[in-house]
């Protein structure tokens, strides 16, 4: 039974990784995850600088998710680069670092300095504000979608992955922009935005008013999302959204994701991703499956 998949030349040992920022960059979950047995470890998002993140309270639950607003607090790509690459390279999983910044200045910084380090492929968050732009996400224009991709394959050595934001009128359209910017693969979805009040004390439950909503409840979303955007483009993609098992895990690769990202999930059990592989397996062997590569975009009318 072969669970490897190949993602733009590399090959991952199976499908599942961790959604950036919920895994940190894998020390803290070393105690609970074997991340020998995980396709790829997505690093938190990080940046040319540190980033403080935003005031707290930064963090809430909601009906079937969360919200947060954490705001990609991230010590800054020197101390990413002496002190998590090396954790991570002890282990025999791919390494995906996920880049952010709020100019397309501080993104190249980022994708320059990664371009001598050890690390498999690069995942831009295309979600962050475009300070330059008057704060409006770079993934919510297609014209911004395409020009950043193109800047960050003129820089990086490792293929490009481009994470795109479903707080979009039209998920295919930003899919299109990027493939026509030259990204090797697409992850999606990001967080869909949110917001929750607290009624007694009739505040916003967050300091930053709204948040980004993950969560099982945003998992038919990204199914739907993942589907129409491997009809409109050539490239991989990598799912996310709400995986909390290996039927939803399953769900995205019949949708169309050569791979599957596990974020909210890792909060409530840290083992998930173990799991999910193995869940994966099981599916595999009752239906006959032999090289799970038959599963992807495999659903039928």
């Amino acid at each position: 039974m072969n669970t490897s998949v190949e993602l733009c030349g590399v090959t991952l040992k199976n499908p599942v990784m961790t959604a950036s920022g919920t895994f940190g960059s894998g020390a803290e979950y070393s105690e609970f995850t074997d991340l020998n047995r995980l396709g790829a470890v997505v690093t938190k998002g990080v940046a040319n600088v540190p980033w403080p993140g935003n005031p707290t309270p930064r963090v809430a639950e909601v009906y079937g998710g969360m919200l947060n607003a954490v705001g990609l607090q991230n010590p800054g790509i020197d101390l990413f680069c002496e002190r998590d690459i090396p954790f991570l390279k002890k282990y025999d999983t791919k390494i995906i670092v996920n880049v952010c910044g709020h100019s397309t200045e501080e993104y190249v910084e980022v994708v320059k300095r990664l371009a001598e380090e050890p690390v498999d492929m690069l995942e831009i968050n295309i979600s962050c504000p475009n300070v330059k732009e008057g704060g409006i996400a770079f993934g919510q224009d297609p014209k911004a979608v395409e020009a950043i991709t193109k800047e960050m394959k003129k820089y990086a050595k490792q293929p490009v992955i481009m994470k795109l934001s479903p707080n979009v009128t039209d998920i295919t359209e930003m899919a299109r922009a990027a493939e026509a910017g030259g990204a090797d693969a697409l992850s999606l979805i990001n967080t869909i935005t949110g917001m929750k009040i607290d009624i007694n004390r009739r505040k916003f439950v967050l300091a930053n008013k709204t948040g980004g909503m993950s969560g099982p409840a945003i998992h038919p979303v990204a199914v739907r999302m993942v589907y129409q955007t491997a009809q409109a483009v050539k490239i991989p993609i990598i799912g996310m959204g709400g995986i909390m098992n290996a039927a939803d895990a399953i769900e995205m690769i019949l949708a169309g994701a050569t791979a599957v990202s596990v974020g909210t999930a890792n909060f409530q059990n840290p083992a998930v991703t173990m799991e999910i592989v193995e869940g994966i397996e099981r599916y595999m062997e009752k239906y006959h499956v032999s090289d799970i590569k038959e599963l992807i975009g495999a659903v039928s009318e």
